[in-house]
C-alpha cells in the first residue's frame, strides 16, 4: 500500500533505518569508547603529573588551561574518527541505494536530488552526534573530579568538530555519487584527505601562499577551535565547501542527466565556490572563546594597539623551518593580524630551512615600519614584538595588570572510574543497542 506520509518524511525514515542496520555505524560507535577513553586517562594524567601529582611543583599547574591540556587531547578521538572513519558510514548510505537499485525508486517518488542528498546528511549528521557522546561524557566526568568547566570554549570546540564532520560528509557524499563503486568512493575521498595533509606539508617548507591555503584545512581548522578561536572566515570558507560538496553531489545522482551536463554543471558550481571562498579570505571578524585569552594580547595591550590606525609592515628574515618563525607566529604574529586592522607581514628567506643562511648577514632581523619610521629587533617572543611596536610607533605601553594574568586551574586527580566507562560499559551498552535494533526492525 501506499504510504500516506509525505515523501521527504518517508525517505527521513528509509534513511534512519539504513544507519541503525549499518555495520560501519555500529563499528564507528563502538570503537569510539576506546579512543575516547585512552584520550581521556591519558590527559587527565598528564594534567594532574603538571598540576602537582606526585610530588610535581604545583606552581606549574597555575599556567594549565582545561581546554588544551584535557578538552583537546579527549576530543581529538573525534578528529581520528571523522577523517577514518566517517567516509565510510557516508559511503554506505549515499552509495547503498545506487547499489541495490532503491535509487531509482526514490527519483520516481517526485522528490529532487537536492532533497535526497539533503535527507542523507541529515541523517549522518544526525548519527555523528551519537557518535560524539563518548567524548562529551568526558565533561561532566571531569566535573566530577573536580576539574573547571568553561562552557564557551567548549562549545566553539564541539561546534568545530561538528563543522569538520560536515566537512566529511559533504566530501564523501560527492565522491560517492561521483564513482561507481563504494571502493572507488573511499579511494577518492582519502586522495582528497591526504592531499590536504600536503598543503600543511608544503606549507611547512614552501611557506607563501602554501602558508595561507593550509590556514583553511580541516587539520587547521579543527586546530583553531581546539584553541578556542573562531574565524568568521574559516566558518564561511568551510560552509562553501560542505555546500559545494553536497551541490556536487546532488548533480551526480541526476542519473537520467547527460554524462557531460553533470560535468559542466560541476565545474560551474565549482568554479563559483573557488570565487566565494577567494572573497572569504577577506573576512577578518574572529573571536577567543578560550577562557585563557590564549589567541589574544591581554586587554591592555590590545586597547594601546588600537590607537595605532597607520599601516604597519613588518618584514621577517627567517626560513619557513626555522623555530623561530613558528614561535613567532603562534605567539605573537596571529595575535596582532586579529589586533591590527591594517599589518602586513612578509617573510624573506633564500632557502626553506636556512640552515646555510645562520652566518649570512640580516637573517633573524625582524624590521618594523611605521610611519616612515623602522627599528629592527631579533626577538621572536610576544614582549619583545610588543616593545618593538610601542617603540616604532611612539606609543607608551600600558601598565601590566597582576589581576588580569590567567592562573589556570590545575587539578592533581587520577581518572577515577574512566577506564570502567569508556572500555567496558560503553562497548557493551553499543553491543546490546545493536542487537536490540537489528532485531527490532523488520
Amino acid at each position: 500500500m501506499r504510504s500516506h506520509k509525505p515523501p521527504f518524511l518517508w525517505l527521513l525514515e528509509k534513511e534512519f533505518r539504513d544507519l541503525a542496520v549499518s555495520r560501519s555505524w555500529w563499528i564507528l560507535l563502538l570503537s569510539m569508547g576506546p579512543l575516547v577513553g585512552v584520550s581521556f586517562i591519558n590527559a587527565v594524567r598528564t594534567y594532574g603529573e603538571v598540576s602537582g601529582f606526585n610530588g610535581t611543583a604545583g606552581a606549574v599547574g597555575e599556567a594549565m588551561s582545561p581546554l588544551i591540556g584535557v578538552w583537546a587531547p579527549t576530543f581529538s578521538a573525534c578528529e581520528l574518527a571523522a577523517v577514518f572513519l566517517l567516509p565510510f558510514v557516508v559511503i554506505r548510505l549515499v552509495g547503498g541505494d545506487r547499489q541495490n537499485g532503491a535509487l531509482k525508486l526514490e527519483l520516481q517518488q517526485g522528490m529532487s536530488t537536492v532533497e535526497l542528498v539533503l535527507a542523507k546528511v541529515a541523517v549522518a549528521l544526525t548519527g555523528w552526534l551519537v557518535v560524539m557522546l563518548p567524548s562529551l561524557t568526558a565533561i561532566p566526568l571531569w566535573k566530577s573530579y573536580g576539574g573547571s568547566v568553561y562552557p564557551p570554549e567548549l562549545a566553539t570546540l564541539v561546534f568545530g568538530h561538528i563543522l569538520n564532520a560536515g566537512l566529511t560528509i559533504a566530501l564523501g557524499a560527492a565522491m560517492t555519487s561521483i564513482a561507481e563503486h563504494p571502493a572507488t568512493a573511499a579511494i577518492l575521498t582519502l586522495a582528497v584527505t591526504i592531499g590536504t595533509w600536503l598543503v600543511d606539508f608544503f606549507a611547512a617548507i614552501q611557506g607563501g601562499w602554501w602558508e595561507r591555503a593550509a590556514a583553511y584545512t580541516p587539520a587547521a581548522l579543527v586546530a583553531e577551535f581546539q584553541h578556542g578561536l573562531v574565524r568568521l572566515s574559516a566558518v564561511l570558507i568551510a560552509t562553501v565547501l560542505i555546500m559545494t560538496g553536497l551541490g556536487v553531489s546532488a548533480i551526480w545522482m541526476r542519473l537520467g542527466t547527460p554524462l557531460l551536463r553533470r560535468t559542466l554543471l560541476s565545474a560551474c558550481i565549482v568554479m563559483a565556490a573557488a570565487c566565494a571562498v577567494f572573497g572569504c579570505t577577506f573576512v577578518r571578524a574572529s573571536w577567543d572563546t578560550s577562557e585563557s585569552r590564549s589567541n589574544s594580547f591581554p586587554e591592555a595591550d590590545e586597547h594601546a594597539l588600537r590607537q595605532i590606525h597607520q599601516p604597519l609592515r613588518i618584514e621577517v628574515h627567517l626560513a619557513p623551518e626555522d623555530p623561530r618563525r613558528v614561535d613567532l607566529e603562534r605567539r605573537a604574529f596571529s595575535k596582532l593580524r586579529r589586533t591590527l586592522p591594517d599589518v602586513r607581514i612578509s617573510y624573506v628567506s633564500a632557502t626553506s630551512i636556512g640552515i646555510f643562511e645562520q652566518t649570512a648577514p640580516g637573517y633573524g632581523e625582524i624590521w618594523y615600519s611605521l610611519r616612515g619610521r623602522k627599528e629592527m629587533s631579533r626577538s621572536t617572543t610576544e614582549e619583545g614584538v610588543l616593545e618593538t611596536i610601542y617603540s616604532v610607533a611612539g606609543v607608551g605601553p600600558p601598565k601590566e595588570d597582576e589581576d588580569a594574568v590567567y592562573r589556570g586551574h590545575p587539578l592533581a586527580v587520577r581518572p577515577r572510574g574512566a577506564g570502567a566507562i569508556f572500555f567496558y560499559f560503553w562497548p557493551a551498552l553499543i553491543v546490546l543497542s545493536a542487537i536490540f535494533l537489528r532485531r527490532s526492525l523488520p
